[in-house]
């Protein structure tokens, strides 16, 4: 609009036309008086161009025409000296035969400057102000009569102006004898005192309000102006006013006084108040209510002397100075002493209206305003209220305003039941749910930590009836729904569905996700994603025992899960589950080891708990995770009754056998877990564990007190534990069979172990660790030079072998096992081969194959003796399965040996291997026909299998000339042994795999 147009041409048609009719004096010099009759070409135009152009140019009549705003913006826009310029001819006209409205505009103009903010201009002033810079300079301004010229500054020569500050305290000094009506004179100095308190040098300035003053104050203004006829801003509505006074409270005035331009002003001030106070006192005393300008200069002169206050205080001030600022800090005082009580009785009605508005409009402090309406429990779910915050929705995305709005529900919710509540509940939730949904994860996280810390697991569905109502179903829905989609890329889509699902009933959401994560195949890593996507669940419950606080999700993970897993499968994806919560990669922990230990360890501790299988597995999974903390996470949970109870767990095996059958007790297979935790423990438990070295050994004594009373051997498994603390406490016959040093050994006389058993005790110690059978092996005291005592040794061994064979773990087996080979190797055990199943001499070189030979005859001299009627009775039928299968575990690994032996071989060996694999498979076959129990065929069977698949391979690997005939005479041979086998489907499976052989 400011460029050479038609509404310019119009505006300047107007002053050319007052200009004529002001001469001969120029326009510059037009007086008041010649207003009524200049003026009116000017109106004129302005009223022209505002009918010819569209709203909001439309609109310049009344701006331009006594609108003191856009008069600032206007002046604002200018260079600074003919910014000042401006001002001062503003200052000399209204000086000259004042008027009570010249004093309105220039207190306005004042007023306005405060007020004014950069950045807020229309496009009327915007486009003035982007003339001015792109024109640049300072101008002189010609005369009305002269065409428009551009600028002519000329900054070098500029002189120095006065501040805006100083022209405005002039202004005030020429037009104060002028000033008679109390509300102007409240105007005035309230503008004054305003002005100073923006000075730097009074102080560090005021912080900003609390928002809850700031709502008050607002209010205040907003119900003077309402109440005010005579204010400018009584027709306004609600919204405009609220705006008004937002920038009436804060004021970033542009030009700041200097020290010159404060004191200056003080003294102004000083000498208003003395000559105005006191009848400004009476009419404020008398006058039943504030108006506008009298509140202003209360607040004003309230501030001002707290700032007078501190600038005495702290700064160096001369003489004159000091007397200035004392004597207007005790007027201030004198003068507020009989008033300021007006403040407090200002109308704070419309406070909610007034949030409401600023939050819909974004003013100035609407964020802060944001969080009062949150948790504003008084303003809460009134129709006004509800349409504020759905309309707003976006401006409450942050987890502090979304936990407040909560809790405002919740309060709502808990005393309000009827239908129409019920209703605005239904709105607000679901506009908090949307807020909430736009949240990052980390603060979804945030909220959900604060749902947790006030209202625990059952969350917003234990006050919130509409949050009850449907959450089942919708949960159910949404989680079979995550379960079908298990992948990478619906991870995201399903975080965020459990996210709404968690906010509204944590406890709900996690137990149906620990039952979805046991028993939907596969999904159970998932699953445990999600939940570590939600480190808030790891939020630990104190409303039981408030000094021992437990894990919401174990507590989950107990009450639906725990108890009712039903298969092995259930079981293994439980442990895999419980296992990505404690250790999920790069997210955090949701569930730490000692929780879980305390949880489902340590109350399951005992041979007859239902769950003991499975307790025992999570333990040694929980062992395997490193600590986060110097100080290990196994202190807490009592490591040595711990110990202690695996101890108890060992010893119960001694007499495992001998249980009553509907007992329940731990599988042989299970001792081996217990064997390898007990290992961990003793690793990760040390002197560090306990609070001081006196309480260590203390602890290690209690241990070793307990364990005495236990089986021998379990004492021996704690030796690392232990330490140089105690000995190894061994049956006093060991020491008849070993040369063992005292200082690490002592006997002890035990009633089991008499005359003869010394080796039985030497094998349980072999068990024990691959260590200790190799000491065993070191201090074996046998004379191979005496062929009797080599021939009572061995006749012992093999009866000691049976009485451990069937109490042995599968791994306690596999440690022993290695012992006996070894003591065949160095022929110090004589097992002789006889040629039971040889129908001709083999002229083979079989001493490779010896110690296969050897230790398959002493397994089946073993099942001969086993199988006797002098142990008829000793092992009772079940054990007769667990025998068997550690018998064809270590065929198992005798046939691997027999491979690696035949692959490292010289020479070409296939006839030996084909002799070796047929001299087995007949003493399995031996052994099968002996054994007293059914159920024992399938283990038996699938080691048959495996050396016949051995023997084929290695008969088909022998390229000698009667290579075809020996095979013929072997497979004869093989077919007659299994035809005699009592068994009918182990002796029909295996004919039927010889016919394949022999095809």
């Amino acid at each position: 609009p400011w460029a050479v147009g038609e509404e310019t041409a119009i505006l300047h048609g107007g002053f050319l036309l007052a200009a004529r009719l002001l001469q001969p004096r120029p326009l510059r010099e037009l007086r008041k008086a010649d207003w009524p009759r200049a003026g009116v070409p000017i109106t004129d135009a302005l009223r022209e161009i505002g009918e010819r152009c569209p709203s909001p140019l439309g609109l310049w009549k009344k701006e331009a025409l006594g609108e003191p705003r856009l008069f600032v913006q206007l002046l604002l826009a200018l260079p600074p000296a003919v910014c000042r310029g401006q001002l001062e001819s503003l200052v000399e006209y209204i000086s000259s035969e004042t008027s009570p409205s010249d004093i309105r505009f220039f207190l306005d103009v004042w007023w306005e400057v405060l007020k004014h903010r950069e950045g807020q201009e229309d496009a009327t002033v915007s486009a003035f102000s982007a003339l001015i810079h792109q024109h640049g300079g300072e101008s002189s301004l010609e005369d009305g009569l002269q065409p428009p010229k551009r600028f002519k500054g000329d900054p070098g020569n500029a002189p120095a102006a006065p501040g805006l500050p100083t022209v405005l305290l002039e202004g005030l000094k020429q037009i104060r004898g002028s000033i008679a009506q109390p509300r102007l004179r409240c105007y005035a100095l309230a503008n004054l005192a305003e002005l100073l308190c923006l000075s730097p040098g009074l102080g560090p300035g005021d912080s900003p309000l609390p928002v809850t003053e700031h709502l008050a104050k607002v209010s205040a203004m907003v119900s003077l102006w309402s109440s005010d006829t005579e204010s400018q801003y009584h027709p306004c509505g609600l919204g405009e006013k609220v705006r008004e006074a937002e920038r009436s409270m804060s004021l970033l005035c542009l030009t700041k006084p200097s020290r010159e331009e404060l004191f200056g002003g003080l003294d102004l001030l000083c000498s208003l108040l003395q000559a105005w106070g006191e009848e400004l006192q009476d009419t404020l005393r008398g006058s039943e209510e504030l108006c506008f300008e009298s509140y202003r200069l209360l607040d004003a002169l309230s501030s001002l002397g707290k700032n007078l206050d501190f600038l005495l205080e702290t700064r160096d001030l001369g003489e004159g100075e000091t007397r200035v600022v004392s004597e207007l800090a005790q007027l201030t005082k004198d003068f507020l002493r009989d008033t300021s009580a007006a403040l407090k009785d200002l109308d704070t009605s419309l406070v909610s209206s007034v949030a409401m508005a600023i939050i819909a409009q974004r003013l100035d402090r609407h964020v802060d305003t944001c969080s009062v309406f949150a948790s504003e429990k008084a303003w809460a779910f009134s129709k006004a209220w509800v349409e504020c915050l759905v309309e707003n929705k976006a401006l409450f995305q942050t987890p502090e305003l979304v936990l407040k709005l909560l809790e405002t529900l919740v309060n709502f919710a808990t005393s309000h039941h009827d239908q129409e509540a019920q209703e605005l509940q239904m709105q607000v939730t679901k506009a908090i749910v949307e807020c909430y949904t736009e949240l990052s994860l980390s603060d979804k996280n945030k909220v959900i930590s604060g749902v947790l810390a006030s209202w625990g697991g059952p969350g917003l569905s234990q006050n919130v009836q509409v949050v009850r109502e449907g959450f089942q179903e919708d949960l159910n829905v949404t989680l079979n729904q995550i379960t079908e989609s298990v992948s990478d890329e619906g991870l995201a889509r399903a975080v965020a569905s459990m996210a709404r699902l968690t906010l509204l009933c944590p406890e709900a959401t996690v137990k149906q996700v620990c039952h979805l994560a046991v028993v939907n195949l596969g999904a159970h890593q998932f699953l445990a994603q999600i939940l570590c996507s939600f480190p808030a669940l790891s939020f630990l419950e104190s409303h039981e025992d408030p000094g021992r606080p437990r894990s919401l999700v174990v507590r989950c993970l107990e009450e639906a899960v725990w108890g009712k897993l039903s298969t092995a499968r259930e079981e293994e994806q439980f442990l895999q589950f419980l296992a990505f919560l404690m250790q999920p990669g790069s997210a955090t922990p949701l569930v730490s080891p000692a929780e879980v230990t305390k949880a489902f360890v340590l109350p399951c501790l005992k041979s007859d708990s239902a769950q003991i299988e499975l307790s025992l597995q999570i333990l040694s999974k929980v062992l395997g995770i490193p600590s986060c903390s110097e100080e290990h996470w196994i202190k807490s949970c009592h490591p040595f009754p711990l110990l202690l109870s695996l101890c108890k767990l060992l010893d119960g095996y001694t007499k495992y056998w001998h249980q009553p059958r509907e007992q329940l007790f731990p599988s042989l297979e299970t001792k081996d877990l217990i064997l390898n935790i007990l290992c961990q423990l003793c690793e990760l438990v040390g002197p560090e564990t306990v609070p001081s070295s006196e309480l260590w050994v203390q602890s290690l004594a209690w241990l070793h007190r307990k364990v005495a009373s236990l089986d021998w051997t379990v004492g021996l498994r704690l030796k690392k534990l232990y330490g140089d603390y105690f000995k190894n406490e061994v049956p006093a016959t060991l020491f008849e069979i070993c040369r063992l040093p005292e200082d690490e050994w002592t006997s002890q006389c035990w009633p089991a172990y008499g005359p003869g058993s010394g080796l039985l005790a030497w094998m349980e110690c072999c068990c024990v660790s691959p260590a200790l059978g190799d000491t065993m092996l070191a201090l074996l005291s046998v004379n191979v030079d005496n062929p009797e005592e080599v021939n009572l040794f061995s006749k012992g061994f093999l009866v000691a072998l049976i009485q451990v064979l069937p109490w042995c773990s599968p791994g306690e087996w596999k440690r022993l096992v290695p012992v006996v080979e070894q003591l065949l190797q160095r022929q110090v055990l004589h097992v002789p081969y006889t040629l039971e199943y040889v129908q001709h001499l083999p002229l083979l070189n079989l001493r490779p194959f010896a110690c296969h030979l050897q230790l398959s005859v002493l397994f089946l001299r073993g099942f001969q003796l086993l199988c006797s009627s002098s142990c008829s009775s000793w092992l009772p039928p079940e054990a007769w399965l667990h025998v068997v299968q550690l018998y064809c575990a270590s065929l198992t690994d005798l046939l691997a040996s027999l491979k690696a032996a035949a692959g490292a071989a010289s020479q070409p060996c296939a006839q030996e291997v084909s002799f070796t694999c047929i001299q087995l498979f007949c003493h399995l076959l031996h052994v099968a026909a002996m054994l007293p129990a059914e159920g024992c065929e399938e283990p038996l069977l699938v080691v048959a299998l495996e050396v016949l698949s051995q023997y084929e391979v290695s008969s088909k690997a022998d390229r000698s000339p009667c290579a075809a005939l020996r095979r013929a005479n072997e497979g004869h041979f093989l077919q007659s042994i299994t035809d005699s086998l009592g068994h009918e489907e182990l002796r029909g499976t295996l004919l039927q795999k010889l016919s394949k052989l022999g095809a």
